[in-house]
Order: C-alpha cells, then sequence, then structure tokens
C-alpha cells in the first residue's frame, strides 16, 4: 500500500518504521527533539503541509498532520519545497548535504544534529522504506 507524501498516514508510517528500527534506535539513543517537516509549494505541489513527529531517545510518537506552524510548536523545524522532500525521500539528495547547502532550510541546533549524523541517515533511510506516492 503506497502512502501519499505529504499526509497524516504518511507521516505516521515513518513513526511507525522508526520505532521498529533497532539500527535507528541506537543511532537516535541520544536524541531528543521533536520535529516539523514543511513541505512548500512548487512546481509539482500546490500547498503548504506540515508534518510533526516527536522523536526521543531512539523512538517516535506523537506523528501527525497538522494545520499550520503554530499548531505544534517543535524544537526543530526543516522547510523545503515538495521535490525536495521527493529527492532525500527518494535517496537522491543526502539531508545533511541539503541541510548544510541550504536546499533543506533548519530551525534549531545544527549542532545537536551534526553530533548525530547518524540518526538523521537512519531516519532517512526508514522514510525510503515507505512505499510512497507523490502523487505524479
Amino acid at each position: 500500500m503506497a502512502f501519499k507524501f505529504p499526509s497524516d498516514e504518511w507521516i505516521k508510517e515513518l513513526s511507525r518504521q522508526l520505532n521498529a528500527s533497532e539500527t535507528y534506535a541506537q543511532a537516535a539513543t541520544n536524541w531528543e527533539g521533536d520535529c516539523l517537516f514543511i513541505a512548500l509549494p512548487d512546481a509539482a505541489y500546490a500547498e503548504t503541509s506540515y508534518l510533526y513527529i516527536d522523536l526521543q531517545h531512539g523512538k517516535s510518537s506523537n506523528a501527525m498532520l497538522v494545520g499550520g506552524p503554530g499548531e505544534k510548536k517543535a524544537l526543530f523545524t526543516i522547510s523545503a519545497p515538495f521535490t525536495t522532500w521527493r529527492k532525500v525521500i527518494e535517496g537522491r539528495l543526502d539531508p545533511l548535504q541539503g541541510m548544510f547547502s541550504g536546499k533543506l532550510k533548519v530551525m534549531g541546533s545544527m549542532a545537536q544534529i551534526q553530533r548525530m549524523p547518524k540518526a538523521t541517515t537512519e531516519l532517512v533511510k526508514c522514510a525510503a522504506k515507505i512505499e510512497t506516492d507523490f502523487g505524479s
């Protein structure tokens, strides 16, 4: 079953994948911080969507599509156009390179992200396992 990105079902499936991954649990054992992922409009996607997920010590909880940036205050906010998110999920853009190049805009402590690059990498590997419908 394919999950439409971005959607409530997709972020909940990411949460499930993260909680099932022993590799993610080990890589993110010291991670504390919830995230708001913002998919911005571009030529392939006409809306702005907000996906919230709470990540604590290698486990994920409270994953949901939210109505806007004020609905859930997160320690980290990462925004990018829809097509950039697609590249990350499909493994065509390294998330850390995307952050450092400005393709993914980060609000929050880049130092914390830099201290745990494997957690970021494993999160994206879990996202890549999701059968994703990008609407194309």
